[in-house]
């Protein structure tokens, strides 16, 4: 992990989403402060590592962060607000809910979310700081977990496989069986599948 500077290093929390470009399901965040003391190795954005791994860091996060919190929005008020909306809305909850408040937060990506403490977008975040990769490998194995729940009471669309993304094996079985309770109807793919769009 490269070395990112930020002007403090006591209590700064880390935040990331996980599903935006999915078709199902909620946009998960994650917000987590590290503790120093307790260094965690081979914390990387959650997209470029594996499965296996992945998990294990998960557990380790879990253990040794200071704090941890997820927050997420639903597909419905994905819907009513737009999805940069609900992420913004998605990752305060996860701020929120941390037991220990931030003095600093630092937020994957290019905009940061109204928050109460001093905060800064960095892009590629999860690629450069630790708290943000942290936070980045709990929202998607939470939502990986997620995806596989709801593909065990819908296994007709493969959840667990492709996890909500629109892939050819989900629009197709969208266009055979429908949009599911779960599903973001203001998605173009879902909104196809509903006849909402000529």
């Amino acid at each position: 992990m490269k070395e990112f500077s930020y002007p403090h290093s006591h209590l700064v929390a880390g935040v990331d989403e996980v599903g935006r470009g999915p078709l199902v399901g909620d946009v998960v965040t994650a917000a987590v402060i590290l503790d120093p003391a307790r260094p965690i190795v081979g914390l990387a954005d959650s997209k470029k590592l594996s499965e296996k791994r992945r998990l294990a860091l998960y557990d380790e996060i879990i253990d040794k962060s200071l704090c941890w919190s997820l927050g997420r929005a639903s597909p419905q008020e994905i819907d009513s607000l737009n999805i940069l909306h609900a992420t913004m809305l998605a990752m305060q909850r996860a701020v929120a809910g941390l037991k220990t408040a931030p003095e600093y937060v630092l937020i994957d990506g290019n905009r940061c979310p109204v928050l109460p403490m001093p905060s800064q977008a960095v892009v590629k975040g999860d690629s450069l700081v630790a708290e943000i990769s942290a936070a980045s490998i709990l929202a998607k194995v939470t939502r990986d977990r997620e995806m596989a729940e709801l593909d065990r009471c819908f296994p007709q669309y493969g959840f667990a496989q492709h996890k909500g993304y629109p892939t050819a094996f989900h629009l197709e079985r969208l266009a055979e069986h429908g949009a599911t309770e779960h599903h973001r109807r203001s998605y173009a793919p879902v909104k196809r599948a509903l006849g909402l769009m000529s």
